[in-house]
C-alpha cells in the first residue's frame, strides 16, 4: 500500500521522473516561491550587515578618536612630594597632596619587581601589553563560575588605565586600555614600564608609589625590603582598604602568603627564600611620617605658599632649611623642662614658646611655638602678640645711647606724673618693689629693671625715637606712641623681639630667614638664600649696649644665667599681673627669646616673673648648645 503521509515517503520512493506529471508540478512550485524569496531578502541581509559594520566601526573609530598621545608618557610629571630638610640634612617633614616620592626604575630591587610580577602578570616579559592566553583562561573561569571572577588585565594595561582613562567599566575604555597598552609596550623597555607602575600605583593611606609605601608600612627605603615585604606590598594595591596589614590583618597576611606561593612556583625566589620570608611579620601600624619642629614646619609652609602656591605640594622639591635639628631638639627639651617645672609649682595649663636666631646668618636655627602641636596649632613665637614688659627696655637704652648718653650717665627714679593717653589722664610708672633711689646710672637702671627710670629716660629722648628705634631693629607690629610702651606695653611678638635682640647684639638687621635653598627635582636649585643684613647700630654703640645687657645678667634680674659656661647678655621682662614672661638674651653665635603665659592672658602665678618662668628655659637652651 502506497505511504502517502509517511514523513519520508519522497525519500524511500522510485526516480522522480517515473512520477506522473500531475504530481510533480505541485512539488515545484513552493520551491521557485522559496527562491524568490531568498532573493527579495538578500538586499535587507547586505544593508544589516553593512549598518552592523559601520556601527561597530563607527564606535571603534569614535572610541579610538580621542586616544591621548603615548607620547605624553615622555613628559610625564607625576604628583611627588616636597622634602623638607634641615640645615644638617635630617628630614624634618613631607609635604604632599599625593604622598609619592618618585624612584627610578634601575633603584627598584629585582625581589621587589618580582613580587608584583607574580601577583599581577606572571607572563609580564612574554606578552606585548595584552595577554591573549590570559584573557582566555580568565574567560574559561568567569563562564564556569557564571561571574566575574578574574581580570585578564596586564601591568601595561593597569598602567595605561591609571595615568590616561578614568576608572569605569565600558567597552570603549577597555579598548582604549588595550590600545594604549600596545603602543606603551612598543615605545618602552619593560624595566621603565613596571618602573612606571610602581610609581603610580595606590598603597592606601594617601601613599602613591612603591617608596611611600615602604616608608608608611615600614619605615624605610624601598632598596632595603626584604622579600617578604615586597610581596606585602605587592598585595596590597588590588584592594588598599581590603588588604592593608593594619586595619585587616589575617587577609593581608592571606595575600601575602599567595604573593609568596607565586613567586616561589614561578622560580622567581628559592624554597629557602620562601620559607624565611613566609615567617616574616606584617606590621600592625604606620609608619607615617610626623612632623619634626611641627610649629617651624608650619610656619615655613604658610610662607612658601606664597611663592609656589600648590607646586609646593606637588612637584617634588626639597627644601633645605636654617633650621639646626640639634638645638631644634634641644629648644623642645628646654620648654618641656621649664613646663614641668612650672606645674610642680601649681602653674597648670601654661604655654611657652622659643625662638633661636643665628648671629652671623639671621636664620632661624630653633623654634617651638607650643607645649603641644597635637592639641593647639597656634604659633606663640610668630602669631602671638602679647605685651613685652621690661624685654622692651634696652630698644629705650639704645634710643639714648644713640642721642649721646653713656652707660654711666645718670637718669631720674622717681614716682613722676606724665600725661595719659586721654586728654586730663595722668599716668605715674611705678618700679616693681614699689621703691625708687633717686638719680641712676643707666647702668643700674636697666640691670635693676626700673620702670620709673626707664620712663623718664623715653621721655627725655622722645617716644616718637623709641618707636623709631623700634622700626629700625625690624618690629613691625604697631608701638603705640605713649610712654607707656617704654617698659612693654604695646603687643609684640616673640620672633621680631629675637630678631632686635639679633640686631643689638652685632649692629645688623637681619630678614626674616628659614631658607637656605630649594632644589628642583632634577637637582637644580632654584631658590638660594641671600643671608641678607643692614648695619643699623654703630659699632661703638653696640659694644656699650652689651655693656648694659651684660650689667642684667652680672649685677640685675637675670644673675641666674652666671651659671653658665660662658659669657651672655639679655634682659628679663614681665607684664602686670605676671601675665608674660619673658628673657631673651644672646652670646656670641645666637639670639634666643622665651616667653611664657596663658593664651587667655590670666596670670601665670604670683611672682612667676622672667626671671622666675622664662629665665629657666632660656638657660636650659642654651646649656645644651654648642658655640658654633
Amino acid at each position: 500500500m502506497d505511504n502517502v503521509n509517511g514523513d519520508d515517503g519522497l525519500d524511500k520512493g522510485a526516480d522522480r521522473d517515473d512520477m506522473p506529471e500531475d504530481k510533480i508540478i505541485p512539488k515545484q512550485k513552493p520551491a521557485k516561491k522559496k527562491k524568490k524569496n531568498r532573493s527579495a531578502f538578500l538586499p535587507l541581509i547586505i544593508l544589516s550587515i553593512a549598518v552592523i559594520a559601520g556601527s561597530v566601526g563607527g564606535f571603534f573609530f569614535w572610541t579610538m578618536s580621542d586616544l591621548p598621545r603615548i607620547k605624553l608618557l615622555e613628559e610625564y610629571i607625576p604628583l611627588e612630594s616636597t622634602m623638607v630638610y634641615s640645615m644638617d640634612n635630617d628630614l624634618l617633614a613631607e609635604l604632599y597632596v599625593e604622598r609619592r616620592t618618585f624612584l627610578p626604575y634601575y633603584k627598584i630591587p629585582e625581589h621587589v619587581k618580582n613580587a608584583f610580577i607574580a601577583v599581577e602578570d606572571v607572563r609580564f616579559y612574554k606578552h606585548n601589553g595584552i595577554d591573549f592566553v590570559r584573557i582566555f583562561g580568565a574567560l574559561l573561569k568567569d563562564i564556569r563560575a557564571r561571574a566575574f571572577v578574574q581580570g585578564g588585565s596586564t601591568l601595561t594595561q593597569q598602567l595605561a588605565k591609571m595615568l590616561f582613562l578614568k576608572p569605569d567599566r565600558s567597552i570603549s575604555r577597555k579598548i582604549k586600555e588595550a590600545a594604549l597598552s600596545v603602543q606603551i609596550e612598543n615605545h618602552y623597555t619593560k624595566d621603565e614600564i613596571i618602573g612606571l607602575y610602581l610609581n603610580q600605583a595606590y598603597f592606601g593611606t594617601r601613599s602613591y608609589g612603591i617608596e611611600a609605601a615602604a616608608h608608611t608600612y615600614f619605615g624605610k627605603n624601598t632598596g632595603d625590603l626584604t622579600i617578604g615585604e615586597a610581596a606585602l606590598l605587592a598585595a596590597i594595591p588590588k584592594a588598599p582598604s581590603t588588604y592593608s596589614p593594619v586595619k585587616n590583618p589575617d587577609k593581608a597576611l592571606a595575600r601575602r602568603n599567595l604573593v609568596l606561593k607565586k613567586m616561589y612556583t614561578n622560580n622567581l625566589i628559592t624554597k629557602s627564600q620562601y620559607d624565611k620570608a613566609f615567617k616574616e611579620r606584617i606590621p600592625t601600624s604606620y609608619f607615617s611620617r610626623k612632623y619634626r619642629a611641627p610649629y617651624f614646619i608650619d610656619y615655613i609652609r604658610n610662607e612658601l605658599e606664597e611663592d609656589y602656591g600648590e607646586k609646593l605640594y606637588t612637584s617634588g622639591i626639597k627644601v633645605y632649611t636654617t633650621l639646626d635639628s640639634k638645638m631644634q631638639s634641644s629648644a623642645e627639651q628646654a620648654l618641656a623642662y621649664g613646663i614641668q617645672n612650672l606645674a610642680k609649682r601649681g602653674r597648670k595649663q601654661i604655654q611657652a614658646a622659643l625662638v633661636a636666631i643665628d648671629l652671623k646668618t639671621g636664620g632661624i636655627k630653633a623654634m617651638v611655638g607650643g607645649t603641644d602641636f597635637r592639641k593647639t596649632q597656634f604659633n606663640r613665637a610668630t602669631m602671638a602678640m602679647r605685651q613685652s614688659g621690661s624685654s622692651f627696655k634696652p630698644i629705650v637704652y639704645l634710643t639714648a645711647l644713640n642721642n649721646g648718653y653713656t652707660p654711666d650717665d645718670t637718669i631720674l627714679d622717681e614716682p613722676i606724673s606724665y600725661p595719659g593717653k586721654d586728654s586730663g589722664d595722668v599716668w605715674v610708672p611705678k618700679n616693681y618693689k614699689k621703691d625708687y633711689h633717686g638719680p641712676v646710672t643707666l647702668r643700674y637702671a636697666i640691670a635693676e629693671s626700673l620702670n620709673a627710670a626707664t620712663v623718664y629716660l623715653a621721655n627725655r629722648v622722645g617716644i616718637k625715637n623709641v618707636v623709631e628705634t623700634a622700626k629700625v631693629l625690624g618690629i613691625t607690629s604697631t608701638v603705640q606712641p605713649y610712654l607707656s610702651s617704654a617698659i612693654g606695653a604695646s603687643d609684640v611678638t616673640l620672633i621680631e623681639m629675637t630678631y632686635a635682640y639679633a640686631a643689638l647684639a652685632n649692629g645688623k638687621r637681619f630678614n626674616h630667614t628659614f631658607i637656605d635653598k630649594v632644589v628642583n627635582r632634577d637637582g637644580m636649585v632654584v631658590e638660594e638664600a641671600g643671608y641678607s643684613s643692614n648695619n643699623v647700630i654703630d659699632p661703638d654703640i653696640v659694644g656699650q649696649e652689651r655693656e648694659l645687657l651684660r650689667g642684667v645678667i652680672e649685677n640685675g634680674t637675670g644673675r641666674a644665667a652666671l651659671d653658665l659656661d660662658r659669657i651672655v647678655y639679655g634682659k628679663t621682662g614681665t607684664t602686670n599681673d605676671y601675665t608674660d614672661a619673658w628673657f631673651i638674651g644672646f652670646d656670641d653665635n645666637v639670639a634666643v627669646g622665651v616667653w611664657v603665659g596663658r593664651d587667655n592672658h590670666k596670670p601665670i602665678g604670683d611672682k612667676e616673673t622672667g626671671a622666675q618662668a622664662a629665665l629657666p628655659i632660656w638657660m636650659e637652651f642654651m646649656k645644651n648648645i654648642h658655640p658654633k
